[in-house]
């Protein structure tokens, strides 16, 4: 057997039917577009979202609307009260987060917020770090160091 010996089995194929080319053809006249309308017209037809006038799915999902930034960057977040469990002088970084479990994983960058209050001094390593919460690590006698983006 050779590359041009092969074929399709017997009855896989079918020609296309050819409509248009008069009513002997059997698909004259109409072409199988049935009779006037606007799907009968050429170049006719409603896109696949149309609802006949009601009003589309798109329009009655509140969540749906909208625009998303595609780069955007979804961080940890964590406050400043949640870095009391550290003890004195401790330097906390995203790992030393994960295993205090005050994050998850290290899938995603770490910002620190400044909600609650820092009893201890701590050297804090994160990606980001909100203006308040850098006043209560510094008010504390702490320090912060930003991690770059990865």
């Amino acid at each position: 057997m050779k590359l041009h010996d092969l074929r399709p089995k017997p009855g896989a194929k079918h020609r296309k039917k050819r409509v248009g080319r008069g009513i002997a053809a059997g698909g004259g006249k109409t072409a199988g577009r049935g009779t006037k309308g606007q799907k009968a017209r050429a170049g006719g037809g409603v896109p696949p979202w149309h609802e006949g006038g009601s009003l589309p799915l798109v329009r009655r999902m509140p969540t749906k609307r909208g625009f998303k930034p595609p780069y955007r960057v979804e961080y940890y977040e964590v406050n400043v009260e949640k870095l009391n469990v550290f003890p004195e002088g401790t330097e906390v970084t995203p790992e030393a987060l994960v295993e205090a479990k005050v994050i998850k994983n290290l899938k995603r960058p770490v910002v620190i917020l400044g909600r609650g209050e820092l009893k201890v001094a701590l050297k804090v390593k994160a990606h980001r770090v909100s203006k308040g919460a850098r006043e209560k690590i510094e008010a504390a006698g702490g320090s912060v160091e930003l991690l770059p983006l990865k």
